[in-house]
C-alpha cells in the first residue's frame, strides 16, 4: 500500500516533461497577439511618413518658384521704372546734341561782328543775340547747361577736351589758357566736352 501511494503522489519526471503545459500555451499566444499589431503597423505608418516627405517636399519647391517669381517681377517692375525715369531725362539728348553745331554757328556770327559790324548792322546782329538766347533757354529747360570754362581754371578730363598743350608764363602745368568751345551736359551724361588748350610746365 506504501509503494501505491508514492507513485501516485510522485509520478515519473519523465512523463511531467511530455506533457504540454497550459499556462505556458497562454503566454506564448499572448506574446504573439500582443506583437502582432505593431508587425501590422508597420506598413501603412511608413508609406504615410513618405507621403508627408513628398508633400513637404513640393510645398517647399513651390514656395522657392514662388519666391523666385515674385523677386524676378520685382526686378522688371524697377527695371522698367528705370528706363522710364532715363527716357523722361535723356529722351531729348540727340536732339541736344545735333542742336549744339546750331549753338556754335550763331556764337561765332557774333564774335566775328566786332564793334563795327554791331554797329553798322545793330538790328541784324541783335536778331542774332536774341536766337541764341532763346536757343539757350530751350536748351535749359530740357536739362542741358553749358560747360563754360575760364582761363585759369584747372583742366578736368570728365568735362574738357585738350586741343593742345603749350607752356605759358603765369599758368601752372594742367591750367587752361583758352577755351575754344564751350561744352554742354544734359543732366550727367556730357554732351560735349569744352575745346580747351592747357599749359604745361613753363619752359625755362
Amino acid at each position: 500500500m506504501a509503494e501505491a501511494h508514492k507513485q501516485h503522489a510522485y509520478p515519473d519526471p519523465a512523463a511531467r516533461a511530455g506533457t504540454p503545459n497550459p499556462e505556458d500555451e497562454t503566454q506564448g499566444l499572448a506574446e504573439d497577439q500582443a506583437e502582432a499589431p505593431e508587425a501590422g503597423q508597420d506598413g501603412p505608418l511608413s508609406e504615410l511618413e513618405a507621403e508627408l516627405a513628398a508633400l513637404r517636399a513640393e510645398r517647399d519647391e513651390l514656395r522657392d518658384r514662388m519666391m523666385r517669381a515674385l523677386a524676378d517681377a520685382e526686378n522688371s517692375r524697377k527695371r522698367a521704372e528705370r528706363d522710364r525715369r532715363e527716357g523722361l531725362m535723356y529722351g531729348g539728348a540727340k536732339l541736344a546734341r545735333d542742336m549744339l553745331p546750331v549753338y556754335d554757328h550763331l556764337s561765332r556770327a557774333l564774335e566775328a561782328a566786332g564793334e563795327d559790324g554791331r554797329t553798322n548792322a545793330a538790328g541784324f546782329y541783335e536778331g542774332i543775340d536774341l536766337t541764341l538766347r532763346e536757343l539757350v533757354n530751350v536748351l535749359q529747360r530740357h536739362g542741358v547747361e553749358r560747360i563754360v570754362p575760364e582761363p585759369g581754371d584747372a583742366f578736368d578730363p570728365h568735362l574738357h577736351q585738350a586741343m593742345f598743350e603749350a607752356p605759358v608764363p603765369n599758368f601752372s602745368a594742367g591750367q587752361i589758357i583758352q577755351v575754344m568751345a564751350v561744352g554742354f551736359r544734359m543732366h550727367d551724361q556730357l554732351l560735349r566736352p569744352a575745346q580747351v588748350g592747357v599749359s604745361s610746365s613753363p619752359a625755362g
